[in-house]
């Protein structure tokens, strides 16, 4: 695949498969949607819900997967699981 056969959809689907990632990964280790944005420094859940969801075009970024990873004290590359960058998506 080269840069022009990427698609609007396959980084949709992409963020999307993150956040649901993020989503397994904080019921595991038994963490509210709130709790998870106070230890971010945040003081609501809007960022880790609309992320989650990949909506209103907001997703997580580095930093923030960054962060979670401290949190959860894993590798980052968890959040990357189940991400096909195949030619074949």
């Amino acid at each position: 695949m080269n840069i022009y056969e990427i698609t609007e959809e396959n980084i949709s689907h992409t963020y999307k498969t993150i956040g649901l990632n993020v989503k397994k990964i904080r019921e595991k280790n038994n963490i509210s949607q709130l709790e998870l944005s106070y230890r971010m420094g945040y003081k609501s859940v809007s960022l880790v819900s609309a992320a989650k969801l990949c909506s209103s075009n907001k997703h997580f970024n580095i930093e923030h997967l960054y962060i979670m990873a401290i949190i959860f004290n894993i590798d980052m590359c968890e959040f990357f699981k189940d991400i096909n960058t195949k030619s074949d998506i």
